[in-house]
């Protein structure tokens, strides 16, 4: 057994659509990236990477290339979980904590624990998704973008 540990930070920006989980939240902004820049699903693919000891996911999908400008990042969690089973690895179980002061993530908690068992093709009970916020600190609480942290067992 191995764990791993994740993190992933954009910036929100108008004029981009706000992903997070898998899913699109209602949101007058969206997070900077080169994918749809999804930090919960960046969080765990950098975590399960980790944990297999593949290095992390601009490795595997570098920003750089244009087969991955504008992918769903759902598509990049698939790819991973194949990337750890090359190895030998399948995925038990994670832990992440979103870092956002807006919107509200709790509505959509559920949403993302389902989308990301159907992707992953396993129970949602083994997903953990939480959210906080950083008491307005920090550029979380300034509201200049959205963090992600993930913690990972794989065997």
């Amino acid at each position: 057994m191995r764990i791993g540990f994740g993190y992933d930070v954009h910036r929100l920006v108008h004029g981009r659509d706000l992903w997070l989980g898998g899913i699109k939240l209602e949101h007058t902004e969206g997070l900077l990236g080169h994918s749809d820049a999804d930090v919960l699903l960046h969080a765990l693919c950098d975590a399960l990477l980790g944990a297999a000891n593949m290095r992390d996911i601009g490795y595997h999908f570098p920003d750089t290339a244009k087969e991955t400008e504008g992918i769903d990042s759902k598509i990049l969690l698939r790819r991973t979980l194949d990337l750890i089973s090359s190895k030998g690895y399948h995925f038990v179980n994670a832990d992440i904590t979103v870092c956002a002061e807006r919107p509200k993530l709790n509505p959509y908690i559920e949403s993302m624990r389902d989308c990301l068992a159907r992707v992953m093709q396993v129970d949602a009970d083994s997903i953990s998704i939480k959210a906080t916020t950083t008491e307005h600190l920090g550029f979380t609480g300034r509201e200049e973008g959205i963090s992600a942290y993930a913690v990972v067992l794989i065997e």
